[in-house]
This record gives C-alpha cells, sequence and structure tokens, in this order.
C-alpha cells in the first residue's frame, strides 16, 4: 500500500514538473510586442538619413555642441549613472529646483532638477505628470529610478527619464510604461 502511495505521488510530481517545464517554454517563446530587429538594407538607409543629418546646419551645430565643454560636461555626466539607468536601479538624489523654466518656451512643460553624484540633472513632465511632486522643495531628498537619456544642446543638463520617483519610501511617481507597449 505504501508503494504505491509513493509511486502515485512520485508520478504526480513528475507531471506536475513536466506541465510547469511545458508552461515556462510557451512563455518565453512569447512573441514581443516590440518592432522586429531592422534588417541590413534598413540600417543602411538610417546611417545615411544620419549622415545627411549630421551635414545639414543643425547636425554641423550638434557636433560643435558635442565637441565644446558644454557638450563634454553633459556627456561626463551621463557616464556617471549609466550603470543605473542600465540596471534600472535606484540613484539617490537631491531636489535642486522644481521652479525651472527655459526662456521663451511653453510654461505647459514642468521640470525637476536634482543633483545625483555632484552633478545636475534634469527630467522633464507634463503638468499632469509633475501633480504627485508638486510639494517637493528644494533639498529634498529622493530616490530616483531612470531607463534612459539624452542630450540637448538647448538644455544645460543631462535630461534623465523619470520613470520611478520616491521619498521618504513612498512611491511619487511611477511612468506608465503601457502607453508604450514597454518598448
Amino acid at each position: 500500500m505504501k508503494k504505491t502511495i509513493y509511486v502515485l505521488i512520485l508520478s504526480l510530481v513528475v507531471v506536475g514538473g513536466l506541465l510547469f517545464a511545458n508552461r515556462e517554454t510557451k512563455n518565453e517563446t512569447k512573441p514581443c510586442p516590440c518592432p522586429p530587429p531592422l534588417s541590413i538594407a534598413e540600417k543602411k538607409a538610417r546611417l545615411e538619413k544620419r549622415k545627411k543629418w549630421e551635414a545639414s546646419p543643425d547636425g554641423i551645430k550638434y557636433k560643435e555642441w558635442q565637441a565644446s565643454p558644454e557638450g563634454k560636461k553633459v556627456h561626463a555626466s551621463h557616464d556617471k549613472i549609466r550603470k543605473y539607468i542600465k540596471a534600472f536601479s535606484d540613484m539617490d538624489a537631491v531636489v535642486t529646483s522644481v521652479t525651472f523654466k527655459r526662456d521663451g518656451k511653453s510654461s505647459a512643460i514642468k521640470w525637476l532638477i536634482v543633483r545625483i553624484e555632484g552633478e545636475e540633472y534634469m527630467m522633464q513632465f507634463t503638468p499632469k505628470d509633475f501633480e504627485p511632486l508638486k510639494n517637493l522643495k528644494v533639498n529634498d531628498k529622493i530616490i530616483v529610478r531612470s531607463r534612459s537619456a539624452g542630450y540637448s544642446p538647448n538644455h544645460p543638463y543631462l535630461i534623465v527619464s523619470g520613470d520611478y520617483i520616491e521619498q521618504n519610501n513612498k512611491a511619487l511617481f511611477k511612468r506608465d510604461l503601457n502607453k508604450n507597449k514597454g518598448c
């Protein structure tokens, strides 16, 4: 009787393990909602388009900015936080401005300026997204997680996507990535 029960339990464990393993395989082969990788022809077309842009007045201006002290400073600040962005890990930050405005530009965009590891960074928000952050004050300590950062010769600091912002173990802001299907 005991042998029969052991055989039944063992067979149940084996069958359950096989079903679970099969389910894992199905989940892994689920198609990605992201666009497929580019073909060689598409890569060449993009490279040609980029070369054309780099030869344009805007491209030349951007290249000059990259070589300038301001551009080098922005690139160096990106190097400081690259590992955090890649790992989507916590960065300790201190708020330095919640009222930053660009001259002559739309006041609809809200900016949060923070200091991370001694460097200043900008985060851009729509007024709706900025709503939970409006109570932040200068010198408030927050935790920021970001998936990306961008350069612009029109901005004095690196632009960091503030995908997650936390203060005192409370999430203040979390970017909804479902809008872009996670890509």
